[in-house]
């Protein structure tokens, strides 16, 4: 294995793991974050690689593996929104013609989802994540994670069918 220099890594990657982070966050603060997370993890794992021109994507995969660890844990410690986007349809029910336990049936729904997701497993989650939270398309996850296209496209048909399988 020859020797990396961490500085020209940096150099090298910091931007592209900033979109990448961004693209998961929509915040640079939260981004910026996650990119310096991400160099302290490669830092500590340098001596781990072994094929020193893989390195971006190895460092990709850190940073998006932890947006989505960061945002996971941001909805975790969240106790109610504060986005006024989010919290006028919750606020505006009746407009919709919503009664109360109909809004509180579909977060009901919502947290059983949540719960059964959290059984799948972490490929599974990955992609359903992405899929369904983010709104990203197949190929940008695929390109996200390393992964191929059909790859992506298997998992997610398999992520939702044993949800349903959960649901029935």
């Amino acid at each position: 294995m020859s020797t990396i220099d961490f500085n020209q890594v940096y150099s090298e990657y910091a931007n592209r793991l900033l979109y990448i982070a961004l693209r998961y966050t929509h915040d640079r603060r939260w981004a910026e974050d996650i990119v310096q997370e991400t160099f302290i993890k490669a830092f500590k794992k340098i001596d781990t690689i072994e094929d020193t021109k893989k390195v971006g994507a190895w460092l990709s995969i850190i940073t998006a593996r932890t947006a989505i660890d960061f945002l996971r844990s941001e909805k975790r410690n969240r106790w109610m929104t504060v986005d006024s986007v989010q919290m006028e349809p919750m606020m505006s029910h009746k407009k919709n013609g919503m009664d109360t336990e109909e809004v509180a049936g579909i977060r009901f729904f919502q947290e059983d989802v949540d719960r059964s997701m959290k059984s799948l497993s972490k490929e599974f989650q990955e992609v359903l994540t992405l899929k369904v939270k983010y709104g990203l398309k197949e190929n940008e996850i695929a390109r996200l994670l390393g992964l191929k296209s059909a790859t992506v496209k298997t998992r997610l048909y398999r992520a939702r069918k044993q949800l349903k399988q959960a649901f029935v």
